[in-house]
């Protein structure tokens, strides 16, 4: 499943799409494409589309952050944002996924219009003070990445349902607990899957640096 979603990225970044849809001369289609399902079969439309209306969106949400502040469905919009799932005391994937988002928060810092959301997949443990320390110690800036904790059911839900982070991703927990992934879910300014990147591979997240970039001027 890794390796496949890896093939897709790179496909993504080398052919832009041109394999799967041709643009007419009227119309361009979007630099990236849409996700609507675990598949994560590529749809390519364009910008003001048809079938974008009623196609898969993030939901409403509501978490509180490492400063204790809310954040909503209204913080992240009209922004790009990257999403994320983690917990702080996670001695596996997680600090190397850290390694990674650190860079997409050093390229994109000065920009308002991008933003790093990681949902804690144990809130119950990584309470704001937890998260907050967390950050502290991350040189993790608040402005611009959002750690979050919340009820888990709610974030297991938008995990599983929303961001497709299916239980043949990431490291086993234990039979009620969730199935952490590597993937980083790229989200445009109207709430739509980008674009999914494993977080592992440096070559991975260059492309999604790449993909803000071109997302910026859609």
């Amino acid at each position: 499943m890794k390796k496949w979603l890896s093939l897709i990225n790179l496909c993504v970044a080398l052919c832009t799409g041109t394999a799967l849809a041709e643009p007419s001369a009227k119309e361009a289609l979007a630099t990236l494409p849409y996700y609507g399902s675990a598949e994560f079969t590529p749809h390519w439309f364009t910008s003001n589309s048809s079938e974008l209306v009623g196609f898969h969106q993030i939901p409403a949400f509501s978490f509180i952050d490492q400063q204790g502040e809310s954040v909503t469905q209204d913080t992240v919009k009209n922004k790009i944002y990257v999403a994320s799932f983690f917990f702080t005391s996670c001695p596996g994937i997680c600090p190397r996924m850290k390694s990674q988002l650190s860079k997409v928060q050093s390229e994109f810092i000065d920009d308002g219009d991008v933003m790093i959301v990681s949902h804690s997949i144990q809130p119950a443990n990584d309470t704001v003070e937890v998260l907050q320390q967390y950050a502290q110690k991350n040189h993790i800036n608040a402005a611009k990445w959002r750690l979050v904790t919340g009820e888990r059911e709610q974030i297991y839900s938008l995990a599983r349902n929303a961001y497709f982070a299916n239980e043949d991703l990431g490291e086993y927990v234990s039979n009620e607990d969730f199935l952490h992934t590597e993937n980083l879910v790229l989200v445009d300014k109207n709430r739509h899957i980008r674009g999914i990147y494993n977080g592992l591979n440096n070559t991975s997240v260059a492309n999604l640096i790449v993909d803000i970039k071109q997302l910026m001027l859609e």
